[in-house]
């Protein structure tokens, strides 16, 4: 049966709401010439900076999010579930190779590009066939996994033009923590709403 179990449905409405708790209060523990508008949320979790504890632990916690969703989201392929759960991984990964204050760094820059990759990925590759819930048909996939990509494409161009990179990046990760709740919600609650296809029904007078 296609049914998201309570702890899925849990982990995948808390990683929008962590990930947003986590750069808001970040920002609010910043230095004043902190700009949320052109700087990225990885500065918030680079060493020395006044978010760095909030900003790593809503990193950490965002990442086991995903990987919970993942192993209990039985309506998604394999593959789909595979690359969720590897950008949780990557969300891990970005606490080992946290972004420096200032300037680039090519090991959280290589991190990072994965990490959103997998996750404009992972809708599409979760799809099934049949019947099954929304959330994992053709149509309703390919339309998140575009809009993640687009928001991607806007954030290598306000990274690259200096301008707002930070909205940009906001908008990017808020999307892809979104999906996997959308697409947990479109999971019946109950065996006898499942969307999976009746086989082998008899029908009586």
């Amino acid at each position: 049966m296609w049914i998201a179990p309570w702890w899925v449905r849990l982990a995948s409405l808390s990683a929008p709401v962590l990930l947003v708790c986590g750069w808001s209060i970040g920002e609010l523990m910043m230095d004043p010439g902190y700009d949320p508008v052109s700087q990225t949320i990885s500065i918030l979790a680079s060493d020395g900076a006044g978010g760095y504890w909030v900003m790593t632990t809503a990193e950490f916690a965002l990442g086991v999010c995903y990987l919970v969703t993942a192993v209990g989201l039985r309506a998604a392929a394999l593959a789909g579930r595979l690359a969720l759960g590897t950008g949780g991984l990557t969300a891990l990964a970005l606490i080992v190779f946290p972004a420096p204050p200032s300037g680039g760094s090519l090991r959280h820059g290589v991190v990072a590009a994965v990490g959103f990759s997998l996750l404009a990925l992972w809708p599409v590759l979760a799809v099934r066939g049949g019947r099954p819930p929304w959330g994992f048909r053709p149509a309703m996939a390919a339309a998140a996994s575009a809009a993640m990509w687009v928001c991607a494409a806007w954030f290598w161009y306000e990274l690259k033009d200096g301008g707002a990179a930070g909205v940009a990046e906001r908008v990017l990760t808020f999307t892809q923590s979104l999906w996997p709740l959308l697409a947990v919600a479109s999971c019946p609650r109950h065996p006898g709403l499942s969307a999976q296809p009746a086989q082998g029904v008899t029908r009586t007078p």
